[in-house]
């Protein structure tokens, strides 16, 4: 592909899910130890990026070249067993359905096959400047495409 989105990054081909490792760090967690639970929320929006990112996505580009933006527009997240500090989580990320101007991700947090945390985030494409819905890109939507399936 050579088209503004990839250019000049590494792509990869896409595929029907992704996994991103993360460790807990001490400021990731509260006095006991335990990962305060927002940062699941931060480490998905780092899988989903980085996922992007080896799409060949430059988000940064999509906003500038093509006045789209992704918005977090709801979030379902079930906790079922605590991270720790010093943990390496796998954040596995798919998508589980794509709309005109949507995208739904599933995405787990486990440690050692161990699932602590699971979540469906709805992510909407506004325009950069209204922040009103817009369909995802031909070129997107054809990405995000093959990598769904």
């Amino acid at each position: 592909m050579s088209h503004h989105l990839t250019k000049d990054m590494a792509t990869e081909t896409p595929t029907a899910f992704s996994t991103f490792d993360i460790r807990v760090y001490y400021e990731d967690t509260d006095a006991g130890g335990v990962m305060y639970y927002a940062n699941y929320l931060k480490f998905f929006e780092r899988a989903r990026t980085e996922w992007l990112r080896r799409l060949g996505v430059n988000q940064s580009e999509l906003a500038s070249k093509e006045h789209r933006i992704f918005v977090v527009k709801k979030v379902e997240i079930q906790y079922r067993k605590p991270a720790r500090l010093d943990d390496l989580l796998v954040i596995h990320s798919q998508i589980t359905r794509l709309g005109r101007a949507s995208i739904i991700f599933g995405q787990s947090a486990s440690r050692d096959g161990e699932l602590l945390c699971e979540s469906g985030t709805h992510v909407g494409c506004v325009d950069a400047n209204t922040f009103r819905p817009a369909g995802l890109t031909h070129e997107l939507r054809n990405l995000l495409e093959k990598a769904q399936n």
